[in-house]
């Protein structure tokens, strides 16, 4: 069992930067994929990033490429998400997720635990 509890959100500004955590509690953080999602509401939860347990693999959803960075950090049991250039259509909830396993995938229901979400509010 993992649990996930992100923060780090709040209202930015377009063009600014945030920098979300997440902090898992449980057993071997170190062999679980993790990713980020975000979510606004009337749409399905959609894919962000998502980085392997050794940080030696990382995948993005095209529309973050080049401004968000995910990254973790297992002797802290934590996972980054460095979010810079933020445009008002990444207003969301972004939620964190882990899965067994090492392929770093995108689709939401290989995912088998997540955290609550935190908002994200990117004003233009």
């Amino acid at each position: 069992q993992v649990q996930l509890v992100e923060s780090g959100g709040g209202l930015v500004q377009a063009g600014g930067s945030l920098r979300l955590s997440c902090a898992a509690s449980g057993r071997a953080f170190g062999s679980y994929t993790m990713g980020w999602f975000r979510q606004v509401p009337g749409k399905e939860r959609e894919f962000v990033a998502a980085i392997s347990w050794s940080a030696g693999t990382t995948n993005y959803v095209d529309s973050v490429k080049g401004r968000f960075t995910i990254s973790r950090d297992n002797a802290k049991n934590t996972v980054y998400l460095q979010m810079n250039s933020l445009k008002p259509e990444d207003t969301a909830v972004y939620y964190c997720a882990a899965r067994r396993g090492t392929a770093t995938l995108s689709f939401r229901g290989t995912y088998d635990y997540w955290g609550q979400g935190t908002q994200v509010t990117v004003s233009s």
